[in-house]
């Protein structure tokens, strides 16, 4: 698709009924991003997920899905540090849920651990930028890469991933002409998330973009739809319904 200048489109999904719905919309990755940690257990960062938990939301999307490419994010603790932890993982994910590749945050300092999954056969996805299981090292969660030195840093590892046997890397929350640098300089695709719109592909969060999250309201989110309002209003319609006893009228009882 990159060869062919044919943009990605890629979305998160962490259970079967929703990720039935993007699949059969045509989206062609989807990620089932460890972001479950704060969508679905409502926790402030994505640090507590741990690998069990991941691969529980891994097997029931994989369970929907048809034609999609399906990646899970590795979670952190699962593969910093350990090159053999993070093979061990990789695997655990690939055998127990039937997903089709793994992806980690980071560069250089995770080499060796790409290096391992690799060699198994298991597909890699990188990511760089702003790396959300490294917040409290950045202690925030604006754009990344602005000074000289980070930016460099970022392309080279981009390259290191790319030279290493990545299929394709992530670019979050970076300025658009760099993501537009990397992009250019490497064989494999770029999918972003706030990076702007030259890379090669792009991903939001499917509770972001549905609105059904409704206080995450960065720069880069565009909602397609308000169903946090159309939910809370059926809802708030069935319990007045019970109330005044109008549901359920003869024709929905047996």
């Amino acid at each position: 698709m990159k060869i062919r200048g044919e943009k990605i489109s890629s979305l998160t999904a962490y259970d079967y009924s929703l990720a039935k719905l993007v699949d059969a919309a045509g989206v062609e990755l989807i990620l089932v991003g460890d972001s479950a940690s704060n969508v679905m257990a409502g926790n402030e960062t994505t640090l507590p997920i741990t690998l069990d938990q991941m691969i529980y939301h891994a097997t029931s999307v994989v369970r929907a899905v048809k034609r999609a490419l399906v990646v899970v994010d590795l979670p952190f603790g699962s593969y910093q540090g350990n090159s053999e932890k993070a093979l061990d993982s990789a695997i655990r994910i690939m055998k127990e849920s039937g997903a089709h590749a793994v992806k980690l945050e980071g560069g250089i300092e995770i080499r060796e651990s790409v290096e391992r999954i690799l060699s198994a056969g298991v597909p890699v996805m990188g990511h760089l930028g702003l790396t959300p299981q490294s917040i409290y090292k950045f202690g925030t969660y604006t754009v990344r890469a602005r000074e000289e030195a980070e930016a460099q840093k970022l392309k080279e590892d981009a390259r290191m991933l790319d030279e290493t046997g990545c299929f394709a890397v992530v670019l979050e929350k970076i300025p658009a002409q760099l993501s537009r640098e990397v992009t250019e300089s490497i064989k494999i695709p770029t999918i972003g998330i706030g990076a702007g719109p030259h890379t090669d592909g792009q991903i939001l969060v499917l509770h972001d973009l549905l609105g059904i999250n409704r206080e995450f309201k960065p720069r880069f989110l565009r909602r397609y739809a308000d169903l946090g309002s159309v939910i809370e209003n059926a809802i708030s319609n069935y319990v007045s319904d019970i109330k005044t006893l109008s549901f359920p009228n003869e024709s929905e009882s047996y």
